[in-house]
Formats: C-alpha cells, structure tokens, sequence
C-alpha cells in the first residue's frame, strides 16, 4: 500500500490586531497651542501652528 508524502503544516494564523488608542488633539492641548510631554525622562513639546498642523519637538 502507497502512503502519500506528508503535507505542511498550514501557515499560522496571524495574531490578531488590536485597535491603536485615539486621543484628539483638543484633549491634549486642552485649549491652548503647546503641552510639553514627558518621556523616557526626556521633555518635548507638542505645538499646534498657524496652520493647524502639529509639530513634536525635542
């Protein structure tokens, strides 16, 4: 009796991926145009511009 060769193994389901937390800009600068965030022990500064654009500083 023939025995057919073995089949792979199917390839792995990806992990299932979990929705990225959204915060509106209005609750981080909470009126203002600047908020200064701390990190890892560093400070930056977020700033909205004239133009409405946002720029992450060091």
């Amino acid at each position: 009796m023939h025995t057919p060769p073995p089949r792979p193994n199917p390839e792995p389901l990806p992990p299932a991926v979990e929705p990225v937390p959204r915060i509106d800009s209005s609750q981080l600068l909470r009126g203002g145009r600047t908020v200064e965030i701390e990190h890892a022990g560093q400070r930056y500064t977020l700033r909205l511009t004239r133009e409405n654009k946002l720029i992450l500083t060091k």
